[in-house]
């Protein structure tokens, strides 16, 4: 099996990817996913998070906005998530693991794959990557979304020449879907392959 991490900064298109590897039959796990489970209604964490963070829980899980506002700013207060979370979002990689044992090429579709290590899990790292202006456009068309909280959630992640940089392969998201699907359907070929291993 190769394990192929799947990262990229928001906006850049990495759910849209994400997708395109499903289409073409790889398993794929979804760390934001998973985390919205954890969190969600009887969700793994929901306790942990309430006695961590009161008045940020409900019936329906954890009140992601109220949670938000509660760590927003306060490195201290996000380490203690992060120490509640990140364990229960790798017990749900290892079963998606053990799950998919015998598939050829899993994908694990993690944002902030670098900023949490997550790179050691992996094979190979792709990273989507698009120009700046795009980026910033697709985001700031989202509803709710503001420059400011942009640049708070940017400050977060690391830059994406960084990311670049680092990663085994880029995948270019600023031209048409077409083009971008025909970059993943090759990538999947060479792993599988052994050109890319």
């Amino acid at each position: 099996m190769i394990v192929l991490g799947l990262t990229g900064s928001i906006g850049m298109g990495k759910s849209t990817v994400a997708a395109m590897f499903a289409d073409e039959g790889v398993p794929v796990f979804d760390a934001d996913a998973a985390v919205h489970r954890l969190q969600g209604p009887g969700g793994g964490v929901v306790a942990a998070i309430a006695a961590a963070f009161p008045g940020t829980t409900g019936a329906d899980g954890v009140d992601r906005a109220a949670l938000g506002q509660a760590v927003l700013g306060d490195p201290a207060a996000l380490a203690r998530l992060e120490e509640i979370v990140h364990p229960a979002v790798a017990a749900e990689r290892a079963a998606f693991l053990a799950d998919h044992a015998t598939a050829p090429l899993v994908v694990l579709d993690v944002p902030l794959l670098f900023e949490t290590g997550g790179e050691r899990h992996c094979d190979r790292v792709a990273i989507v990557s698009a120009g700046e202006a795009v980026q910033r456009a697709r985001v700031l068309a989202r509803p709710g979304m503001t420059p400011a909280r942009l640049d708070a959630i940017l400050a977060r992640q690391l830059p994406d020449a960084q990311k670049r940089a680092r990663a085994d392969i880029v995948i270019p998201t600023d031209g048409s879907l077409g083009d971008t699907r025909a970059v993943v359907r090759r990538m999947i070929a060479g792993l599988r392959s052994g050109a890319l291993a």
